[in-house]
C-alpha cells in the first residue's frame, strides 16, 4: 500500500507522534531496563553535533521499544506488522547498530494493538503500510538504542567510580579497557534504569555502521523455516473450533434462506450461524466445516446491484471521465502551450478491477465473551482490529485484546478489518474460541479491490520533440476518504493521484481528479503501489509514446526530461548500462524501460520481451537499478524488488476481474492466475549507493512494471498496447 506525496511525505502538525515529538524514556521493571519513546523533550544529534530531531515537551505513558532484562535476548518492541517484508529484521537492526549489541542477541516482538502508544509517527495510526515503516522510524529506533547504551555505560562508570567517557559498549557488554574490566547489558540493566535520561544523544554517522547497510540474516528466517512461526491459521486458543464461510456473492446481497439440515447431519459440525449476509458453518475441524457448508442450500437476495456486469461498469466509469474533475496540481498555463503546438498525443489507459490474492487466505479467530474478546490475527492494522472487534461486540477497546500474528502477505488485503468484523460476528453465536476461515473463491471475490482505474493523458510536443505540456486526468474511488482522511483534502485522494503530475521537466502541467465509486457494497481498498500502480503505465507509456512521435531514443528522451531530478536519472542510466540498451535484438524481441521517482525512492527498470508470431508474450529478462537511500539491509532490498516485479507481471499479464449478476466471476487460481515459476523472468536488481535517508522499498518495483513490459511490447511488434491484461490476440492480429 502507497500513500500520498510519498516523496515528501509530512501529515500536518497535530499529530503528537509526530517524528519531532519522540521522547526518549526509561523504567525499571522485574529488573530489566526498558527504554521508550513518548511526546516529550529529549533532543538526538548527530556526532557532529549537530540535531537529528527536534522535540517538545509534553507528558505520556511511556511506550516501550526495548528491554533488557537481566539475562536471555534484548527484546525489540515493532510497531510495524511483519508480512515477509522484512520489517522485523530492519527495525531491530537500527536499534542494535546504536545498542553495540549482535543482532543474535536480540528477539523481535510484535507491539500489542494501541494505536495511542504505537501509531506510526507519520500515519498517525498503528498502520503497516505506505513503504513507511523504516522512514518513520529511522531515526526514533536509532535514539531509543542510542539512550539505552548511553544509560548503560552511565550505570557501568558508576559501579566502577570511573569516568563514563572511559567506558564504551560492545557486543553487548559495557567494557573499561584500562582495567579490562566488563559487564554484560543484563547485570547492568537494573542499575541503567536508575541512571538520568540524557538530553541529548550522538547517533552513529554512516561511516561507523556495523549492521546497518550489511547483508545480515532475517530474524523471523529460522522460524519460517523450521515451521515455529506463528501465522493468523496457526492460532489454537485451547478448545478452539473451525468455521468456513458463505458470503452473498452480490455486492450489498443479502442471506435470504437457508437449509442446513444436510450441513448439521455431516460428522464433526457443531452449529451453523446465519448472519445478514453470510452463512457459517461451525465444526471440529476444517474439513467438516468445509463438507457442511457444501451441503447447505442457501437462497440469495441479489439485492439492487443483481444485474451488474463488467460492461456496465466500465460505462460508468468512461462517463466519469467525461465529467467535472478536480484539479490536484498545477503548474504554468497548459492551455496557452496546447494551442501553441501542432503536435500532440491523446490517450487513455484502462485498468481493471484487482484483487490481493495473498498467499494466506483471509482468517481470524476470536473469543467472544460478555467480559471481553479475544483476538487472534494477522493485520496491518492491529489497533483498527481491536477497534473492529469492539464495534461488533459494543465492549469498550480496553476489554479487546489482539495476538497480532505473521502476515502471509499483506499487499494492502490486510489494511481492511472486514475480516476480523465477520469472525467477530460468528464468534458472537459460539461458545468458546473459534477460527473463520475464508476459502480462496470468498477471499477473491470479497476482496478489497483496487476498483477500475482510466488514465487520459495529453501531450502537446514542443519545436524540439519535448513535451511542453501535460494534461493528467485520473479516474478513482476515493479510498483515502474512509481509510486514511488526512490524505483526503478538498475532494481529492491525494494518493490516487500521487506522482500523476509525472517527474519530468515539463513547464505546463495540470493533474486533475474524477471521483468515481465502485457500487455499492463493493469494498475497494488499496493495492500494493496504489497511486504509482493506477498513473504508471500511463505516464511512462505516454513519455515513451511521445519519444516515439519525436523520433527519439525512449531512455535519451527520458534523460533529457530528467535534468532536475539527478537520483532518478542515475538509476536510468545504471538500469540502462546493464540491461544493455541499444544493443541489437532479434525479430520479435524488444526492451522496454519506466522509471518511477516514489516513496522517497528512485526506480528504473527495463523489460527484455519475446513476442511470439501467434501473440505469445514471454518476459526474458528484467534489469531494476534502485536508490532507495541508506540501506538496511541489501538482501531484504533485493526480496522487496524481485517480490515486487513478480507480483506486477502477475497482474500485467493475467490480472483481471470480471463481474456478471453483480458478482465477481472469478474465484480461485485457475480462472485468476498468477505468475508460475516456469515463466518467471531472469531478474537483475542493482542498488545504487546512497547515504540519504532511508526511502520506501516494499511497493516500488511494481508499478514500473506493466508499462516496462508494455513499451517492450511495442518495441518489438509496433503495437501500443493501452489496457491491462495484456491482450495477446491483440498481438496476433497486429
Amino acid at each position: 500500500m502507497a500513500m500520498a506525496d510519498r516523496n515528501t511525505l509530512s501529515p500536518p502538525p497535530a499529530n503528537p507522534l509526530s517524528r519531532r515529538g519522540f521522547l526518549i524514556s526509561a523504567a525499571a521493571t522485574g529488573g530489566a531496563l526498558v527504554i521508550g519513546l513518548r511526546p516529550a523533550g529529549v533532543a538526538a544529534r548527530n556526532e557532529d553535533g549537530t540535531a537529528a530531531e527536534a522535540a517538545t515537551v509534553g507528558d505520556a505513558t511511556l511506550t516501550p521499544f526495548i528491554r533488557i532484562p537481566p539475562a536471555g535476548a534484548i527484546e525489540i518492541i515493532v510497531p510495524s506488522a511483519e508480512m515477509g517484508q522484512g520489517v522485523y529484521a530492519a527495525i531491530a537492526t537500527l536499534v542494535a547498530e546504536e545498542l553495540e549489541v549482535p543482532l543474535d542477541q536480540v528477539r523481535a516482538v510484535p507491539a500489542p494493538a494501541d494505536p495511542g502508544r504505537y501509531a506510526h509517527p507519520l500515519l498517525r495510526d498503528q498502520i503497516t503500510g505506505g513503504s513507511v515503516t523504516v522512514r518513520g522510524f529511522w531515526t526514533p529506533m536509532r535514539q531509543a538504542g542510542a539512550t539505552a547504551r548511553t544509560m548503560l555505560v552511565a550505570a557501568a562508570a558508576r559501579q566502577w567510580g570511573v569516568p563514563a567517557d572511559s567506558c564504551r559498549a560492545e557486543a553487548g557488554a559495557v567494557r573499561h579497557p584500562a582495567s579490562g574490566r566488563s559487564a554484560p547489558y543484563g547485570a547492568l540493566a537494573a542499575a541503567a534504569a536508575r541512571e538520568p535520561v540524557p538530553e541529548t544523544v550522538l547517533l552513529k554517522p554512516a561511516s561507523a555502521f556495523t549492521l546497518i547497510g550489511k547483508p545480515l540474516p532475517r530474524l523471523d528466517s529460522p522460524a519460517k523455516v523450521n515451521g515455529t512461526a506463528l501465522y493468523g491459521l496457526d492460532a489454537r486458543p485451547p478448545g478452539v473450533k473451525f468455521a468456513a464461510l458463505a458470503i452473498c456473492p452480490s455486492f450489498g446481497g443479502t442471506l435470504k434462506a437457508v437449509d442446513d439440515s444436510a450441513a448439521l447431519a455431516v460428522k464433526g459440525v457443531r452449529q451453523v450461524v446465519r448472519l445478514s449476509d453470510a452463512v457459517a458453518v461451525v465444526a471440529d475441524h476444517t474439513g467438516a466445516a468445509r463438507k457442511g457448508l457444501a451441503a447447505l442450500r442457501i437462497t440469495w437476495d441479489a439485492g439492487p446491484n443483481g444485474g451488474l456486469t463488467t460492461a456496465e461498469l466500465e460505462r460508468r466509469a468512461a462517463s466519469a471521465m467525461a465529467g467535472d474533475a478536480l484539479v490536484a496540481h498545477k503548474a504554468g498555463n497548459v492551455a496557452a502551450a496546447e494551442a501553441a503546438q501542432a503536435r500532440s498525443l491523446d490517450l487513455v489507459y484502462r485498468l481493471p478491477i484487482l484483487a490481493h490474492t495473498t498467499m494466506e487466505p483471509m482468517n481470524c479467530t476470536v473469543h467472544a465473551r460478555e467480559d471481553g474478546c479475544e483476538v487472534w490475527v494477522g493485520t496491518q492494522v492491529a489497533g483498527r482490529a481491536r477497534q473492529a472487534a469492539a464495534a461488533v461486540t459494543g465492549l469498550p477497546v480496553e476489554k479487546v485484546v489482539v495476538h497480532n500474528h505473521l502476515l502471509g502477505g499483506g499487499f494492502g488485503r490486510r489494511l481492511d478489518h472486514d475480516g476480523i468484523t465477520f469472525a467477530t460476528r460468528v464468534a458472537q453465536q459460539v461458545e468458546g474460541p473459534v477460527q473463520v476461515v475464508w476459502s480462496r473463491e470468498e477471499d477473491i471475490r470479497h476482496d478489497s479491490f483496487r476498483y477500475l482505474n482510466l488514465s487520459r493523458l495529453q501531450l502537446t510536443l514542443g519545436p524540439d520533440g519535448l513535451p511542453v505540456s501535460w494534461r493528467h486526468r485520473v479516474v478513482g474511488p476515493a479510498i483515502m476518504a474512509r481509510f486514511l482522511p488526512i490524505f483526503f483534502k478538498d475532494g481529492i485522494d491525494l494518493d490516487i493521484v500521487g506522482g500523476a503530475e509525472g517527474p519530468y521537466d515539463i513547464p505546463n502541467k495540470r493533474v486533475e481528479y474524477v471521483r468515481h465509486e465502485g457500487p455499492e457494497g463493493m469494498l475497494t481498498g488499496n493495492w500494493r503501489g496504489v497511486g504509482g500502480t493506477r498513473n504508471a503505465p500511463a505516464m511512462e507509456g505516454g513519455i515513451d509514446e511521445a519519444a516515439h512521435l519525436a523520433g527519439q531514443d525512449p531512455v535519451a528522451y527520458r534523460r533529457r526530461l530528467l535534468t532536475g531530478m539527478p537520483r532518478l536519472r542515475a538509476v536510468l542510466d545504471f538500469a540502462a548500462e546493464r540491461a544493455g540498451w541499444g544493443t541489437p535484438l532479434e525479430p520479435g524481441r524488444g526492451r522496454g524501460v519506466a522509471v518511477l521517482s516514489d516513496f522517497g525512492s528512485f526506480t528504473a527498470l527495463v523489460a527484455d520481451v519475446q513476442v511470439a508470431p501467434g501473440g505469445a508474450v514471454r518476459i526474458e529478462r528484467m534489469v531494476c537499478a534502485v536508490d532507495c537511500g541508506q540501506v538496511i539491509n541489501p538482501v531484504i532490498i533485493r526480496q522487496q524488488i524481485e517480490s515486487g516485479i513478480v507480483y506486477g507481471l502477475s497482474a500485467a499479464l493475467y490480472g483481471r476481474l470480471t463481474v456478471a449478476d453483480g458478482a465477481i466471476v472469478e474465484g480461485n487460481f485457475d480462472d485468476s492466475p498468477v505468475l508460475r515459476i516456469h515463466e518467471c523472468p531472469r531478474i537483475e536488481v542493482h542498488i545504487v549507493p546512497s547515504t540519504e535517508a532511508p526511502g520506501g522499498v516494499g511497493e516500488l518495483s511494481t508499478p514500473v512494471v506493466a508499462p516496462a513490459v508494455m513499451n517492450a511490447i511495442f518495441a518489438a511488434t509496433g503495437q501500443r498496447l493501452r489496457e491491462l491484461p495484456i491482450d495477446a490476440s491483440r498481438l496476433r492480429r497486429a
